[in-house]
């Protein structure tokens, strides 16, 4: 599992959750000629209902991390947001919905890439170990904890990181037993995450980040880059 980019631009509550990366948010009215108060006033409910959503979907991946997804309830969920059931079925239609949009997330490949594989690797392992320290109940996290005790988000998760990681870095790479490398390259950087954030083991949660890296690096680019 590797860096993950914020989680992607929420969407309107008219459109569902499918695993796509980003959405755009539903457009404001337009503006009259002659004032800016008609195009004010209208942007509020939208911006109102962007901050709703936000919420819901902070308290989803709380309650999602403490119970597991097949104890949470929308009623929970709801409660942790402070809002109406009916406002989490508005904005996300159902619980399978809502708690596919709140652990989705998405690799940055491009802002990560270099020339150079060793500081691609390395840039990757930086930002992993930068995202999960940051928030704790981040969508990564959430969907490794829940994927522990349910099926449906074990299988999101073996697509999630299947089409995230492994089909990506197998085609960087060049050479033999490509998805095979991309495979354990991923499961390396999942298994350190794990059990620095998750499991707190203490010889990795009480390791310096700087010590990690120094180690870790050309460990994963022997994988990925083994002839450089």
């Amino acid at each position: 599992m590797l860096v993950a980019s914020a989680p992607a631009p929420e969407r309107g509550p008219t459109l569902t959750c499918a695993d796509a990366a980003t959405n755009a948010p539903g457009q404001a009215a337009r503006q009259k000629y002659d004032s800016a108060e008609p195009a004010a006033e209208a942007a509020l409910p939208e911006r109102k209902g962007e901050r709703t959503r936000r919420r819901i979907l902070t308290a989803a991946r709380r309650k999602f991390a403490e119970v597991g997804y097949e104890r949470a309830t929308i009623r929970a969920i709801a409660t942790e947001a402070d809002v109406d059931k009916s406002s989490v079925i508005q904005y996300f239609g159902s619980k399978q919905d809502l708690f596919r949009e709140a652990v989705h997330w998405q690799i940055p490949h491009d802002e990560l890439t270099t020339s150079d594989p060793g500081h691609t690797v390395e840039n990757r392992l930086r930002g992993m170990l930068d995202t999960w320290a940051a928030d704790p109940d981040g969508p990564m996290a959430v969907l490794l904890r829940t994927s522990m005790t349910s099926d449906e988000a074990a299988e999101l998760l073996r697509r999630h990181v299947t089409a995230q990681v492994t089909d990506h870095i197998a085609a960087t790479i060049d050479a033999p037993d490509a998805r095979l490398r991309a495979a354990l390259f991923s499961a390396m950087m999942m298994g350190l995450a794990a059990q620095r954030y998750l499991l707190h083991m203490p010889d990795l949660a009480e390791a310096d980040v700087e010590d990690i890296v120094r180690i870790t690096t050309p460990l994963l680019r022997s994988l990925v880059a083994p002839e450089t």
